[in-house]
């Protein structure tokens, strides 16, 4: 899914097709993901700056635009998990370490309703990371819900990744590479991560599941080349 400029609330409010429902929903969604978008900017910056990259260093080690590092930067875009996979691994931090605040303690808890929110589909459906550890071995946990018609397709993720996937209720269709599987409520299935992959709900009925994502050895690769360097 490209990236999309943050959308301003206002704008939504003056639709006149909106129900005022609706426009108190989109309203509301709009700010949370500014706010997000604005944390996640901040976070990379920081990093960036941390490893004192400028933003064509950064950019070119993501293999993303220097306009698309900016951007994320600023807060101005939503960014695909995709892009937001690649800052996060040139940065050799994992994704979770952008969309959650640095933490000093071993535990950490995400309550009901305050996980990221990474992807929004055409039709309504979410993407949520509720929980993620920390580099070098990263495992990301999120919450997916499709609506009917709603497909998330992903890149290959980095060499060595894993995931799992579990449908809590409706049919989920799962394409790896070549192959393609039907899931209903309660099946799991294991599969790489680092090959394209797709979650499709071609049901009537709305279809949520949980994914797990192992990416081993985050940031290994571009320590190496540091050091080589």
């Amino acid at each position: 899914m490209e990236e999309s400029p943050v959308r301003n609330p206002s704008i939504a409010l003056s639709a006149p097709s909106h129900t005022a429902l609706q426009v108190h929903y989109d309203a509301l969604m709009d700010e949370n993901a500014s706010v997000l978008a604005t944390a996640i900017g901040e976070r990379v910056r920081l990093e960036r700056q941390g490893r004192r990259w400028t933003l064509d260093q950064l950019a070119d080690a993501a293999g993303v635009s220097r306009r698309m590092v900016v951007n994320v930067e600023q807060g101005t875009v939503n960014p695909s998990v995709g892009t937001l996979l690649r800052i996060s691994d040139a940065l050799g931090v994992g994704l979770p370490a952008l969309v959650e605040p640095p933490r000093h303690r071993s535990l950490a808890v995400t309550r009901k309703g305050d996980g990221a929110a990474l992807w929004t589909g055409e039709l309504g459906g979410r993407g949520i990371l509720v929980a993620g550890t920390q580099s070098p071995d990263v495992v990301e946990l999120w919450d997916w819900t499709l609506e009917p018609g709603d497909r998330h397709t992903s890149e290959a993720h980095a060499a060595g990744t894993k995931e799992l996937l579990h449908v809590r209720s409706g049919t989920v269709t799962v394409s790896v590479a070549e192959d393609t599987v039907s899931l209903t409520d309660g099946d799991a299935m294991t599969f790489p991560g680092d090959v394209a992959h797709s979650y499709t709900n071609q049901g009537a009925e709305p279809a949520r599941f949980s994914l797990a994502v192992f990416e081993p050895g985050v940031g290994s690769a571009r320590q190496k080349e540091v050091s080589h360097a």
